[in-house]
């Protein structure tokens, strides 16, 4: 795997250093337009110093352009202006090398609204790559956001992580070493995630206590769990729903789960496909699923104790249907490998594990629908409730019967059509 990241670096950095004007320039100012408040920043002494500059002094609604090159920088950025884009000369031309980044922050942290963010790669930051919050209409688009070498738990937590905001649009961003997730969005409402490629991160993509999102056109591939919808507690905003997840290519993702202790990710196993948690409406369909090693779709309840009254652990009102199965289930990771046994050794493509009650409390019709072909296999658990035990399950293979919920409308945003 070392190699086949490298070699995308490799092709990165050649293309970043090509051009005129690296980081062994002179110091030139930025030039701008008195006209429109635009400005270019030139390669450079002080580069780094000058493009803070430039970013706390921007204009809403101005441009800051960001020359070919690679440049190297020692503390993190940050925006708060609204309507400002960041464009660089494209990804692997304009490099911004955070391997000498001091503390633990983000590469750039944007708290604006109506940001555009393209063109540009992120590389080696101690913290998070790209972090926008409460920055409403924001949009990443050709991006990449990676961590160099083998995986690595050291690495920063997430690639772009949009949280707190509403209108949301990542597209034709790549991320790769994420010790999280690659591509997080978070606590947010009206979410796009399209035409994406998340690799060898321990989530390639997590939609999380977020609402009205589509996801599709992604790959995420060699992540060791592909696409995450989850609803966790004692967040401020929960209650996670409407989350449709259409024509990815969910292959491969069977990269070791490098997450540090304690992360709620580490507990996803190497070789999922999707995984389904505690959330609302959630729609499956027409992927494309390829040799995930353990599952390719998983619906899980929250599986740790927890003491907010208003959170709801059970996954409910799930569709999945239209999709493609490769293998899959042949080398079944965590907990999931204690049950293998009980099935003959290996699992089927969509696995639930049959939670519909917390503790004492009474059965919840959950409404699990699955449309799928006979020759698809499925497997219900049969856990009941949590804490689970492998002695408790009583599995079987009988589809639940569930009615198909009212399909979830289109999102479009109209700041990013």
């Amino acid at each position: 795997m070392r190699t086949m990241i490298m070699a995308a670096a490799a092709a990165a950095l050649l293309s970043g250093c090509g051009g005129p004007g690296g980081t062994e320039d002179t110091d030139a100012p930025a030039s701008t337009d008195a006209a429109d408040t635009n400005a270019s920043l030139e390669p450079g002494d002080d580069f780094a110093a000058r493009l803070q500059t430039l970013l706390i002094e921007a204009e809403p609604g101005s441009t800051i352009t960001l020359p070919r090159g690679t440049f190297m920088m020692t503390d993190g950025l940050s925006l708060d202006v609204d309507g400002v884009t960041i464009t660089g000369a494209g990804e692997g031309a304009t490099i911004l090398d955070f391997s000498g980044q001091r503390g633990s922050g983000e590469g750039l942290l944007v708290t604006a609204d109506d940001v555009t963010l393209e063109n540009f790669t992120i590389q080696e930051t101690k913290g998070d790559g790209i972090k926008s919050k409460d920055a409403d209409r924001i949009i990443y688009r050709d991006l990449t956001v990676e961590w160099l070498g083998e995986p690595d738990e050291e690495n920063g937590a997430y690639g772009v992580y949009p949280v707190e905001s509403t209108d949301v649009l990542v597209e034709r961003v790549t991320v790769r070493g994420a010790s999280d997730a690659g591509i997080y969005v978070g606590q947010s409402d009206r979410i796009i995630v399209r035409d994406s490629l998340a690799e060898y991160n321990v989530a390639g993509i997590e939609i999380e206590n977020s609402t009205n999102a589509a996801v599709y056109g992604n790959t995420a591939r060699h992540n060791a769990g592909g696409i995450l919808v989850f609803d966790l507690p004692d967040l401020p905003v929960m209650g996670g729903n409407s989350t449709a997840v259409y024509d990815n290519d969910i292959l491969d993702n069977n990269t070791r789960n490098f997450a540090p202790p304690g992360n709620i990710v580490a507990g996803v196993p190497s070789g999922t496909g999707v995984i389904i948690m505690a959330n609302d409406k959630v729609e499956v369909s027409n992927n494309r699923f390829g040799d995930n090693q353990t599952v390719q779709i998983l619906i899980t309840a929250y599986t740790e104790p927890f003491t907010d009254e208003a959170y709801n652990p059970l996954p409910r009102n799930v569709a999945i249907f239209g999709n493609t199965y490769g293998r899959s289930g042949y080398n079944p990771k965590g907990i999931l490998g204690s049950f293998a046994p009980l099935v003959g050794g290996s699992l089927p493509p969509i696995v639930w594990d049959g939670v519909t009650r917390w503790g004492d409390e009474t059965d919840t019709d959950v409404n699990i629908f699955i449309d799928e072909p006979d020759t698809v296999g499925f497997i219900n658990l049969g856990l009941g409730t949590y804490p689970i035990s492998v002695e408790n399950a009583a599995p079987t293979m009988d589809r639940p019967d569930a009615d198909r919920f009212d399909p979830l409308p289109a999102i479009t945003l109209e700041h990013a059509e």
